[in-house]
């Protein structure tokens, strides 16, 4: 399993490699990142998080007050790229939409990390 630390690493490294940059993959990455974040952030504050993908359905149960720096259309297109874009036919992601996702996944992990529990960030070795 991924952290989304591991997963926004990833998804950074990917993007560096214009030319060969597999932009599905680096969009669905940047999905379970914002998606693990947010369950995170759920489960810190003792609320059980359904298992969706759908990004929107997370961002609601947080509520307004988390205030998750997200807007509607950028809920409903990672969602997307959890789903559709992984399969044939959803067509090519351009490289620019793929920068903004990526952008997004980092607005996420910046604003969840400020509200977790320092014990919560610390790696732990197994």
């Amino acid at each position: 399993m991924s952290t989304p630390e591991q997963l926004a690493v990833a998804s950074e490294a990917a993007l560096l490699r214009e030319k060969d940059c597999p932009t599905d993959a680096v969009c669905f990455h940047a999905q379970r990142a914002v998606e693990k974040y947010l369950k995170a952030l759920l489960a810190t504050l003792q609320t059980e998080s359904p298992k969706t993908h759908n990004i929107r359905t997370l961002v609601q149960l947080l509520g307004p007050h988390h205030q998750i720096p997200l807007s509607e259309s950028e809920q409903n297109t990672l969602t997307d790229y959890a789903t559709s874009a992984r399969y044939p036919g959803f067509g090519v992601i351009p490289l620019s939409e793929t920068r903004r996702a990526v952008s997004a996944a980092r607005r996420v992990r910046k604003h969840v990390r400020s509200l977790l529990p320092k014990e919560a960030l610390r790696w732990r070795k197994r």
